[in-house]
């Protein structure tokens, strides 16, 4: 009969998971890419993902890639689901893939940066008697050319910054209602480039470089999630920010084509969605934490280079960045928002 590994022995394989984890870390290629996920899962034992049967997640950009695999991943823990895209056919080619597993799901095609289908689908969420549980935001893209949506914002800032923020304000009593609420949001590690300084988020035509829009709007991203837990926290929202490493997905493909080469380095689609599961569904706030940027199933460090360092607290910058969405998105927002 096989003996149980000694308490010494777990203790010292623990120590050496979490040496590892922080070297790779400190590496960041090698933390970013494949090997930092197939050494994590390994050496520390992650277990699947809890059973979220009961619970309605919303999960955008859900037509391809991290959105996609988050919402099959999702449906296989049995949580029911609204999921959003821009292509209705893989829309629904989904949604017959999850509803042949014996979950329900519903389906919104529709650009995130048109406000008035947001409005509508925030509206048909709220009729529905499940109610809402978490949202996954996982749509996004990464453009070189320089153009606006139809309120004239530029649609980089557009899609990343001010759609999740309407999204979330208008579906935010559901959240704030529900037993267990998580709002997950999939940033990107091209945002350690940037520091946050709103007078250059939204870029003009004349000095637009779609990478560091993009970089920029993803660390805007964080400033949003902070202030939905700061605002909402004591309602039992917990909001988490997560960036999937570096994912073959087919937006990597089309827009970083030089850095999709890096093919064997890259993660799968299912690891680099792997942690935005994990966080809708609960596991992190039952160690206490409710909020933060993580990657493979913990919390990491919000900064690497000293120059993208906050010049003044990160409620200031968020309190600015909410007034800021507020005027940008033209809602009429009562005080207690």
């Amino acid at each position: 009969m096989p003996t149980k590994p000694s308490r010494t022995w777990s203790t010292g394989h623990h120590v050496a998971a979490r040496a590892l984890d922080a070297a790779l870390e400190a590496t960041i290629v090698a933390s970013f890419s494949r090997v930092g996920a197939v050494l994590r899962r390994a050496t520390q034992g992650w277990p699947p993902v809890a059973s979220m049967e009961g619970r309605t997640i919303l999960v955008t950009g859900a037509s391809s890639g991290i959105g996609r695999a988050s919402a099959l991943a999702l449906s296989r823990a049995g949580a029911d689901l609204w999921v959003t895209g821009r292509d209705e056919g893989r829309l629904e080619e989904l949604a017959e893939q999850i509803r042949a597993g014996g979950t329900t799901v519903h389906t919104a095609a529709l650009d995130v940066t048109d406000a008035e289908r947001v409005d509508d689908l925030a509206r048909r969420i709220s009729e529905d008697a499940a109610g809402l549980s978490g949202i996954i935001h996982s749509a996004g893209a990464l453009t070189h050319e320089f153009a606006t949506n139809a309120q004239g914002v530029e649609t980089t800032v557009a899609t990343h910054v001010l759609a999740p923020f309407r999204l979330t304000l208008r579906l935010a009593p559901l959240l704030r209602a529900a037993t267990l609420s998580t709002i997950v949001t999939v940033a990107s590690g091209g945002m350690y480039t940037e520091r946050f300084d709103l007078s250059r988020l939204e870029m003009g035509p004349g000095d637009y470089d779609g990478v560091k829009a993009y970089a920029r709007a993803k660390r805007a991203q964080v400033l949003l999630a902070h202030e939905w837990s700061r605002r909402w926290g004591r309602d039992g929202v917990r909001s988490y920010v997560m960036h999937p490493g570096w994912t073959d997905t087919p937006g990597l493909a089309t827009s970083l084509p030089t850095f999709h080469r890096l093919g064997p380095l890259l993660r799968r689609v299912d690891e680099g969605a792997d942690t935005a599961v994990w966080l809708a569904s609960g596991a992190a706030g039952e160690t206490g934490t409710t909020s933060g940027i993580w990657l493979d199933r913990r919390a990491r460090g919000e900064y690497y280079l000293p120059w993208t360092r906050p010049r003044r607290s990160a409620q200031a910058d968020g309190d600015e960045l909410w007034r800021w969405c507020e005027r940008r998105s033209g809602l009429d927002l009562p005080p207690t928002q």
